[in-house]
């Protein structure tokens, strides 16, 4: 008697563990098929804020990339991103008679996690953090038509910069979308100096807009 309990028993639990191993297997399924993945590209309208940089102006850059959309309920996804970002600011004016500008270059890639929650089947708004790893760093200035390229030592800027982006989108179709997006940076652009004195605080700004392909 106590055998065939046990044998039961044994039998139930094999059971149980089978419909676990199931369910589990059909909900990974269901959110492999779910997730999808992107390119994007677009324009930046960057600007440096604040201490030191008051006299720049804002600059168009670019910025493209891919991403995966990860749907966490009906409503709600997570859309982590890695985006090639030329961002800057650029600075113009006139010397004797003579107009010139000079555009600082930086050029970053960024990981944005957007935590995106759909107010419409089309239209979307969407925040969370962005991360920012320097890749290259130039100035090009143009004086009096004629224009030089110089590269800029990576050492006086930080490699890292955090920010934190708002955003919203609308998909024109199922596979193709608009978005804009603000990111507000955190990190000051430059590292700090020997003289406190001539520290200053400046940070990247950006507005984004531009379109995504799902595939």
């Amino acid at each position: 008697m106590k055998s065939k309990i046990q044998s039961l028993k044994n039998g139930n639990k094999k059971t149980v563990i089978k419909k676990l191993f199931l369910t589990a297997a059909v909900a990974v399924s269901s959110l492999t098929f779910a997730q999808q993945f992107g390119a994007k590209a677009g324009m930046n309208v960057s600007t440096i804020s604040d201490e030191g940089y008051d006299d720049t102006k804002s600059k168009v850059g670019y910025y493209g990339g891919v991403f995966v959309n990860i749907p966490a309920s009906e409503s709600f996804s997570i859309q982590p991103e890695v985006i090639y970002n030329n961002l800057g600011s650029e600075v113009k004016g006139t010397v004797l008679g003579n107009s010139y500008s000079q555009k600082l270059n930086l050029n970053y890639i960024t990981v944005p996690v957007m935590f995106q929650y759909k107010a419409t089947p089309q239209f979307y708004l969407e925040a969370g953090p962005e991360f920012g790893f320097l890749v290259s760093a130039d100035s090009k200035t143009t004086w009096n038509n004629s224009t030089s390229t110089a590269e800029l030592d990576k050492d006086n800027f930080n490699n890292f910069n955090m920010g934190v982006g708002l955003g919203a989108g609308f998909d024109i179709t199922k596979n193709v979308g608009i978005n804009a997006r603000y990111v507000a940076g955190f990190s000051d652009v430059t590292k700090p100096s020997s003289d406190p004195s001539t520290n200053a605080k400046n940070k990247n700004n950006t507005f984004q807009v531009g379109l995504n392909f799902k595939f």
